[in-house]
């Protein structure tokens, strides 16, 4: 097996407990490593992942324990990189939010009555599915002996992180872009850890937190999406498997996911091919979709031009949280795209804002800009004919409109100011 450096402090690899996993292996060259908080391939530089020894043969015992199991995220411990007691450690405990049937919007969409689904992550202890992966890279950070929780953020991910670990008396430092939404700055502040800003774009605070790791001053810090990415990513696979649960152990047949990194489409995909693999679910096709808003839409441009290599962007969008102007995971998005006959689409940033109204409007889920993405691509792929409107489709909404107020502000107003009479209520043509 071969071996890279790690941190003194790290524990070795034989008293290192993350339950089923059993090393890291490379996306590229399949190359194994030893668990461990790396995130690199010594040998080709690609990006390693977790490898499991997953409980094959018994797909009907495995459900029952699930089903058993805790009301979040860990009923799936069994699948995922985490010690067999993590439910009994102090976490945010974040999943099993709502998968709501979407039956207004279908109408509105032209989809069939019944098919069409919300995965409404906005439910989670901070509002953003960022909660699964913070509570996922949280378990390897103690298996470490990290001390501080760290990260790059384009918001949602500084407040997961601030939360967990708040709760877990880790100290926690993470760097944002400067210019963010301020409700996302506010609620990453408030839970009392160090909150950087840096002059520049996420790209560039994904670039010094990189440095920041390889110089003294970074050791004992679990960057949660830096050096323990492989560990982080896994927490998307519980979109999955929710998803699936909730369909009644099925697959669904169409899925909109947004993209930032790519690392929860690309997770998700990893998810849906483990409960093939297990057992769990019957293997039959699926397609994914991707969605991107316009002014950051490096992946969406390398799909319609047909190209392998995704060329960076500067982001310019009201959609913050999925502004990565050059995403780790978009080669390996537009292969899953292409293996499973989606696609990638964008929306424009007016779009976007129709596309949360409308979502606000038919099903009462006030989305983030994230989600007016999926909606708003959605809606443009059900015109374009590349989702098919008589199959279950999962529409990703990953997080709460109240950190992105801004985008809607100033068209959600009061429909009007009255003196507190009758005859002033009925001057407003308000009595129908």
């Amino acid at each position: 097996m071969a071996v890279q450096t790690v941190a003194t402090t790290t524990p070795s690899a034989d008293t290192v407990d993350l339950g089923p996993a059993s090393g890291l292996s490379c996306r590229e060259c399949g190359t194994r490593f030893d668990l461990g908080p790396i995130f690199a391939c010594a040998e080709c530089f690609g990006p390693l992942e977790v490898a499991y020894d997953l409980p094959l043969g018994d797909p009907e015992g495995l459900r029952k324990r699930i089903e058993s199991g805790p009301a979040n995220i860990w009923r799936y411990a069994p699948l995922l990189p985490v010690p067999a007691d993590v439910a009994d450690k102090p976490n945010l405990n974040p999943g099993w939010t709502k998968l709501v049937k979407a039956d207004n919007l279908a109408a509105e969409l032209g989809v069939e009555q019944g098919k069409l689904f919300i995965k409404d992550d906005s439910g989670n202890p901070t509002h953003s599915f960022k909660d699964r992966v913070v509570a996922q890279a949280l378990e390897a950070a103690r298996a470490f002996g990290f001390t501080t929780l760290s990260c790059s953020s384009t918001g949602n991910l500084a407040g997961a992180v601030g939360a967990a670990a708040a709760r877990a008396g880790f100290r926690s430092c993470v760097f944002i872009p400067h210019d963010l939404e301020q409700g996302k700055v506010v609620m990453a502040a408030v839970y009392g850890g160090e909150l950087v800003g840096i002059e520049g774009n996420y790209d560039d605070v994904n670039r010094f937190c990189s440095e920041l790791i390889g110089d003294p001053l970074g050791e004992g810090w679990g960057f949660v999406n830096v050096n323990l990415r492989p560990y982080y990513g896994e927490g998307s696979k519980t979109l999955a498997y929710e998803i699936c649960e909730q369909l009644g152990w099925r697959l669904p047949d169409q899925l909109v996911i947004p993209i930032a990194s790519g690392s929860q489409l690309t997770k998700i995909d990893k998810g849906l091919k483990e409960l093939i693999a297990l057992g769990l679910v019957e293997d039959r096709p699926y397609k994914i979709f991707g969605a991107q808003a316009e002014g950051c839409s490096p992946v969406s441009t390398a799909f319609k031009a047909g190209h392998d290599v995704v060329r960076p962007q500067k982001p310019d969008t009201i959609a913050k949280s999925l502004a990565i102007g050059n995403p780790a995971d978009g080669p390996y998005v537009l292969d899953i795209a292409r293996r499973t006959g989606g696609a990638v689409e964008d929306v424009n940033d007016a779009q976007v804002v129709d596309a949360i109204k409308l979502l606000a409007r038919t099903e009462g889920i006030f989305a983030e800009t994230a989600g007016g993405v999926t909606v708003g691509v959605t809606k443009k792929l059900v015109e374009a004919g590349l989702i098919d409107p008589s199959l279950t489709t999962v529409v990703l909404n990953t997080g709460d409109g109240l950190k992105t107020l801004d985008a809607v502000a100033e068209t959600s107003q009061a429909t009007a100011t009255i003196r507190p009479s009758l005859d002033a209520f009925r001057s407003a043509g308000l009595a129908r």
